[in-house]
């Protein structure tokens, strides 16, 4: 297949097309309808923590609730691999495109654009893209990121040593919780107690009856499973109208004319994803750690996220460059806004290629 025709092919796609329509239309839905007061600042709070401590959770379990084969775990294994790989290469780096710059903004800056919001922005596209395999590889690909977070980016913008604090915080993080929950589960299904139940083949859509672990929900429990799969499914569209409430209260003005945001936005958004998919190209075709291309995609798309909440947060707590902090996540938002789309039709063509087979 040559390029005209795999650009063909994703643009007539109507599942990515529809993805990529439902991520903008809601982020501008919630831009409305706070800017209208439509929707109130703690309506706003609201969607955030049912999103955090509900949904985005119970969407990470449930994607783990899938058979175990030999292909997906090797699959899992290179993900988490690589979710650990990239953000020491991130953490080295990074601070090299700022070398202009005085040592704090330096810092700061370098941590802003290794941290970005993979969970917030990153998992619910990539769950509407490319579903429950996309979601768990996003969630494997997080754990990484999440020790990398409240480690490294704690110490480096506190300027503490990372406290007992912290850590309980990491690991009680509900989404945290749900996703080693999750992954252990999937990972001891064959060895755990079996029972006959009927499940649907992913591939034919027939229903045939299969020895599974008991506690594989969607097989076992599949009321129960519906409930989780219905509270999860919430997670996009409560997220996407939170990111757009969000920039409804920032302030534009001064953000716009600041030219460091957006040289930030630019590496943030297309740097560093492309770091990401120089790597996987290179290690793929060496045959270290190669992956499928949905487990590319994912990677890539979470790459291409704009600053991380939390390490804006490090920077306003600390005072370590804050309002230069505000102004890049309003810019890499809307710069990650407009450039995903382009990412997902990338990552479609490269999926094309024989080394993310």
């Amino acid at each position: 297949m040559n390029i005209a025709d795999s650009i063909q092919k994703v643009v007539t796609n109507a599942s990515i097309i529809g993805a990529i329509v439902a991520t903008i239309g809601t982020i501008l839905l919630g831009y409305w309808l706070r800017k209208t007061d439509r929707l109130k600042d703690g309506a706003v709070k609201t969607l955030t923590t049912v999103t955090m401590t509900i949904a985005l959770p119970l969407l990470a379990f449930t994607s783990f609730m899938a058979p175990l084969n030999q292909k997906t775990l090797n699959q899992g294994m290179s993900v988490l691999i690589w979710g650990i790989l990239i953000y020491i290469i991130l953490i080295i780096t990074m601070p090299l495109l700022y070398v202009k710059y005085d040592k704090d903004q330096r810092d700061v800056l370098g941590v802003l654009t290794a941290f970005g919001s993979t969970t917030f922005f990153g998992m619910p596209i990539v769950g509407a893209v490319y579903g429950a395999k996309g979601i768990m590889y996003s969630s494997i690909f997080n754990i990484g990121y999440r020790i990398f977070l409240y480690s490294y980016a704690y110490i480096k913008m506190s300027g503490q040593q990372l406290k007992g604090e912290h850590i309980k915080k990491m690991f009680l993080n509900p989404i945290v919780i749900a996703t080693f929950l999750g992954l252990i589960l999937w990972l001891c299904q064959n060895a755990a107690p079996q029972v006959t139940a009927t499940v649907t083949n992913a591939t034919t859509g027939k229903a045939v009856a299969q020895h599974v672990a008991f506690y594989r929900l969607d097989a076992t429990l599949p009321w129960l499973n519906s409930w989780f799969k219905t509270l999860s499914s919430l997670a996009s569209p409560l997220a996407w109208l939170a990111i757009g409430a969000n920039l409804a209260q920032m302030s534009f003005g001064e953000a716009l004319k600041n030219k460091t945001a957006w040289y930030y936005s630019f590496n943030k958004v297309v740097i560093v994803p492309v770091v990401m998919i120089v790597l996987l190209v290179v290690t793929s075709a060496a045959g270290i750690l190669p992956v499928d291309h949905i487990a590319l995609a994912t990677m890539v798309i979470m790459m291409a996220t704009p600053v991380a909440t939390v390490a804006v947060n490090y920077a306003m707590a600390f005072n370590r460059q804050s309002l230069m902090a505000s102004n890049t996540s309003l810019i890499s938002t809307i710069f990650a806004t407009v450039a995903i789309p382009f990412w997902i039709i990338i990552v479609q063509l490269l999926g094309d290629l024989s080394l993310f087979k």
